[in-house]
Formats: structure tokens, C-alpha cells, sequence
């Protein structure tokens, strides 16, 4: 089983956004028995909220299902639960450096598997309100991120 953690700041925006359209994703390509996946954010303000309203709308535009999540934290116990903590920008990734280090899992950001976009990490929606733009750069990410794991996972 591969299994992946998407991290934003809050997880009721950008990581809740990516759970959500991986999953759907993996679901499409039948791979849901070979490919878990959860979110969480760095700070705890939102643990147990639904996602953010923009968030949810987005995701209903484009008829993704994001029933059941819900904003947790993230905790050191995740780098032995997950083999991907994928970070939507470079903030993220300091302070998940500054969680936990381990080897084995593969922590990055989710734009690094798009390098032909401009963006190096995803802008939180929360502040600038562009869900629709977020949207498209986490689509982008994920379609990427899952092509990714299955080549290098023979999926």
C-alpha cells in the first residue's frame, strides 16, 4: 500500500483540495486498494472543521467528492504512517523539517512534480481567494504526482 499526506498550513483549503482530487484520481484509475491518502495541516486552528466553503465549492464545480474530511494536525507519527508528505510551499517543508527527518518517506512540494509551471508553491486561497486558479495548479500537481508513483511503484 502507498500512502500519501498532503500539508498546508490549516488543511481546510490546499491540502483538503489535493486529498480530495487525488482521491478521486486514484479512484478512477482503480487504484484505490494500492493507494491511500489523508491531509493535514502544520497548525492545529481548524482540527475537525470540514473544509474551507471556497474549497468545498470548487470541488462541487467540478463534481469531486470530499465527504468525511476533516482538519487534523499534523503529528510525528506520520512520517511512519505515510511513504509521501507532499507540502504545498516552502514554509510547509520547514516545518515539517522541523517535526521530523526520515529517510525513507519522500517529503517535497507538490509543484516540484510540475516544472513547466511558473509556480513553485501553491498560494493559499484563504488569503488571496483564487480558488479556481489553486484548483488548476492542484489538478495539475496531482495528475503529476500520480503518474509519478505509479512509475515508480509499477502501478
Amino acid at each position: 500500500m502507498i500512502r500519501v499526506l498532503f500539508v498546508c498550513l490549516g488543511n481546510i483549503c490546499r491540502s483538503p483540495m489535493a486529498e480530495a482530487i487525488f482521491k478521486d484520481l486514484v479512484q478512477k484509475d482503480g487504484l484505490s486498494d494500492q493507494i491511500t491518502v489523508d491531509s493535514a495541516g502544520i497548525g492545529h486552528w481548524h482540527t475537525g472543521s470540514q473544509p474551507h466553503e471556497g474549497t468545498r465549492k470548487i470541488l462541487d464545480d467540478h463534481q469531486i467528492s470530499y465527504e468525511g474530511l476533516t482538519a487534523r494536525q499534523v503529528k510525528e507519527t506520520d512520517w511512519d504512517d505515510f511513504d509521501y508528505i507532499i507540502a504545498m510551499d516552502d514554509k510547509n517543508i520547514n516545518d515539517l523539517k522541523s517535526i521530523r527527518e526520515k529517510n525513507d518517506v519522500v517529503v517535497g512540494k507538490l509543484l516540484d512534480y510540475v516544472p513547466e509551471v511558473n509556480e513553485t508553491e501553491v498560494p493559499d486561497p484563504y488569503f488571496t481567494g483564487n480558488f479556481e486558479y489553486v484548483y488548476e495548479l492542484v489538478s495539475d500537481g496531482c495528475r503529476k504526482l500520480l503518474e509519478d508513483i505509479k512509475e515508480n511503484h509499477q502501478l
